[in-house]
């Protein structure tokens, strides 16, 4: 091959590359109105599912109409998808058409949720977030405070604000946690 041809090579194939650069999608800017909108969209979060309120669709509406919650051992890494819809996040919520149930009968009884180191990183369609969880009242004793992983969170701007695409709760330490692996046998 011609030093000319290995030029012109060369060439296409930086130009190729350039416009594959130029085509990628850039993230959105978010305004500081979104980050606060997501922000609280988070600490409803918090509210919503300790509380079963409005039979828990307020907590179902927090996400989009195919939204969905599961649960992960391990960051970055897909989960189990646990709910997906409008009926079955409310029920996720303790509630559901019927309304609440006993909260005693629940899973998580007694937990409150703290949510902190709320990050969120714009993307081409929306935002990302990432932030850790502490559970208060573990394991039925209302002082004792547990570190349950955190959220990996993929966030959609609808006609009606922000809301969770999905929510992961990423547990790597479930095995040895108060309130539901070994140390909850003992």
């Amino acid at each position: 091959m011609g030093r000319t041809m290995k030029l012109a090579t060369l060439a296409l194939g930086a130009a190729t590359l350039a416009v594959g650069v130029s085509n990628a999608a850039a993230p959105l800017k978010l305004t500081p109105m979104d980050y606060i909108e997501i922000e609280q969209l988070t600490n409803k979060y918090s509210i919503y599912i300790d509380l079963c309120v409005n039979k828990g669709y307020d907590y179902a509406d927090l996400y989009t109409a195919d939204g969905e919650f599961g649960v992960s051992q391990e960051w970055g890494k897909p989960g189990r998808v646990f709910a997906k819809g409008r009926d079955a996040l409310a029920k996720a919520a303790g509630g559901g058409p019927d309304g609440c149930v006993d909260p005693k009968t629940t899973l998580g009884y007694g937990i409150t949720h703290i949510i902190v180191n709320l990050v969120i990183t714009p993307t081409a369609d929306g935002a990302v977030g990432r932030c850790k969880l502490l559970a208060l009242g573990v394991g039925g004793n209302p002082t004792t405070i547990e570190q349950q992983g955190g959220y990996e969170d993929v966030y959609q701007k609808t006609k009606d604000g922000w809301r969770f695409k999905s929510r992961f709760h990423v547990f790597p330490n479930m095995a040895n946690s108060v309130q539901f692996g070994k140390k909850k046998e003992q």
